[in-house]
């Protein structure tokens, strides 16, 4: 009898925790394909791919009220590699962060993605996802910062809406955790129009891999403070929704150049889109370095939850510059000047 009593009593203390919590989800994405990939001067590759047009990952997320308008929330997100049934080295390397809600706005804390992020992601048609990436054409860019404390304006500001980061170093060792980091985004949307600019400036902890001589930026060295700021733009016609940004990186030897123009074209349950990036980095020393990326994707939506996509993309090398389309390693980059070229099919679920 004790024991029984014991046993419910427990289980009533459990029940108390689970019905304190507003809501608990797990959801995510699974995207795999096929990919061709052939760089000038290099054999034609043929691999399984992830991620043509969204991120494959898992993610838990919740909510609890704790009254006066007062909620408290957290978001984990990992990315998953499904062609291998593997995660990344860093589980929770796409976002790891708990938040306070109120009438004022939400406090943030942890690996969340930097301000500047949002502007090249939202107002490119492509995203950062496939050979269509609006990253292909980044040299020297930033998606994510560790040990972050933000701050997101409330939502009911009548169409504007905003974004403080501020981050400790903490001696960071990783491409994508820099030294103090200092960031904001500002924007407005209102009906069909949206329009936002961000700016940043963080102290380089290590130099990212995408800084390397054959990529077009030398002479970067960590501890040196690296400073951004983009502006982007949409607005959805209805049989179209066309967009685009501008992004400037500026480095203690060079300025990174970046420009996007993108359109999605929507017709029953397909979509077609189409994009245009161009960058260029003009250097203290060295030569300049210029390029530029074409392409396009079809999307057939079988349900909402389910689609099959192709995409095809042209990477555009100028002079010495060398940079492939994703999926390739660095004894399989394109010659110098050369193109990347490539397409890829795929699925993609949500769950």
């Amino acid at each position: 009898m004790k024991k029984s009593l014991l046993a419910l009593a427990v289980l009533g203390a459990f029940a108390g925790v689970a019905s304190a919590q507003s809501s608990v989800q797990l959801f995510g994405t699974v995207d795999v394909g096929g990919k061709y990939l052939k760089n000038d001067g290099r054999s034609k590759q043929l691999s399984e791919s992830t991620d043509g047009v969204n991120s494959s990952e898992i993610r838990f997320q919740g909510i609890e009220d704790l009254g006066g308008g007062l909620k408290a929330g957290f978001n984990l997100r990992s990315g998953i590699n499904p062609d291998t049934g593997t995660s990344n080295a860093k589980f929770w390397n796409r976002r790891a962060t708990v938040s306070l809600y109120s009438n004022a706005g939400e406090l943030r804390l942890g690996r969340d993605y930097v301000p500047t992020f949002w502007t090249t992601a939202i107002f490119d048609a492509f995203g950062y996802n496939g050979i269509g990436s609006t990253g292909n054409v980044q040299r020297h860019g930033q998606v994510r910062q560790d040990n972050s404390i933000g701050y997101f304006l409330p939502s009911n500001l009548g169409g504007f809406y905003g974004q403080l980061m501020m981050a400790a170093g903490e001696n960071g060792t990783s491409g994508d955790r820099n030294g103090r980091y200092l960031g904001g985004q500002f924007g407005f949307r209102a009906g069909p129009f949206d329009v936002a600019g961000a700016y940043a400036e963080n102290r380089l902890g290590v130099v990212p891999l995408a800084a390397a001589p054959t990529l077009g930026v030398v002479g970067v060295a960590a501890g040196q403070t690296e400073k951004k700021w983009n502006v982007g733009g949409s607005w959805d016609f209805g049989f179209m929704k066309l967009m685009g940004y501008y992004h400037e990186n500026k480095l203690p030897t060079a300025k990174e150049k970046i420009a996007s123009l993108s359109g999605i074209f929507p017709f029953g349950q397909s979509e077609v889109r189409v994009g245009y990036d161009v960058s260029k980095v003009d250097q203290n020393v060295g030569a300049d370095s210029k390029l530029d990326n074409m392409k396009a994707t079809y999307q057939y939506n079988l349900s909402k939850r389910t689609a099959m996509y192709g995409t095809i993309a042209r990477l555009n090398n100028k002079d010495n510059t060398v940079v492939s389309l994703p999926g390739t390693n660095a004894n399989q980059l394109p010659t110098a000047g050369g193109d990347s070229k490539g397409f890829e099919l795929g699925i993609r679920h949500f769950f």
